[in-house]
């Protein structure tokens, strides 16, 4: 249980990363909603990450979150946002992801 709610946070972290850039593309009333979001989801995020280091490795559960973090804000910026794709960028996001893996398969 406590993976799928690391998992969780790291997409929450995704989204404040995400309300962030909506932000800085965005003025007035809207940039102080991507903001209010921003915080949300930074709380929300945070909390699960609690949670989860309650039995995880907190090590293990830090760069787990940080990679989901890292992998799917860099998703959405090229899905989304228009950033580059070229191959050393998709290269590398892929090793994150199998790093993510390999600490889920060597943790206990």
């Amino acid at each position: 249980m406590n993976w799928i709610l690391l998992i969780i946070a790291g997409l929450f972290e995704v989204a404040f990363a995400s309300c962030l850039s909506m932000a800085k593309a965005s003025s007035g009333k809207e940039m102080y909603g991507w903001y209010g979001a921003f915080l949300l989801c930074l709380t929300i995020s945070m909390a699960l990450l609690i949670r989860a280091t309650q039995s995880l490795p907190i090590g293990t559960a830090y760069a787990v979150w940080t990679g989901i973090g890292a992998v799917g804000t860099v998703l959405v910026g090229i899905f989304f946002f228009k950033e580059p794709a070229h191959f050393w960028r998709l290269f590398f996001i892929f090793m994150l992801i199998g790093s993510i893996i390999g600490l889920k398969a060597v943790s206990h």
